[in-house]
């Protein structure tokens, strides 16, 4: 998952929008890319602001495309619901989903590995 990608993602629950992102690995790519600033038309995953409220000239949009979040933590901060990106996918099920077998396995599977790491925020959540 990249930074542009917060430009369009939205709580799947509450609608509730920009969402943030906890950045548990990463990679960066080592392809040069050449993109137009500002590469986000309305919000900014990696300076977590709206664009109109940025120095466009001073973005690093070329830089930030090359980012490549492989796990994390997406977080709505309307209705403090959570998301896991594992291997690099945001994993952005209803509420109703998430009990699914396949899709709880996968989620436990995140929870055990990255608890430690984990903000506050969601182990709070896990608690309940």
């Amino acid at each position: 998952m990249r930074y542009p990608l917060l430009n369009l993602l939205a709580c799947p629950m509450c609608k509730g929008f920009p969402l943030k992102l906890y950045v548990i690995e990463r990679r960066v790519d080592e392809k040069d890319y050449s993109v137009s600033k500002p590469f986000c038309d309305y919000y900014c995953g990696r300076e977590e602001k709206l664009v109109s409220s940025l120095d466009v000239s001073k973005l690093e949009c070329a830089t930030c495309v090359k980012n490549d979040v492989l796990s994390g933590v997406l977080v709505c901060e309307k209705c403090g619901r959570w998301y896991p990106v594992i291997n690099g996918i945001p994993f952005m099920y209803p509420d109703s989903r998430r009990q699914h077998p396949k899709v709880k396995a996968k989620e436990d599977e995140f929870i055990k590995k990255y608890m430690d790491v984990l903000p506050q925020e969601v182990r709070d959540r896990l608690k309940t």
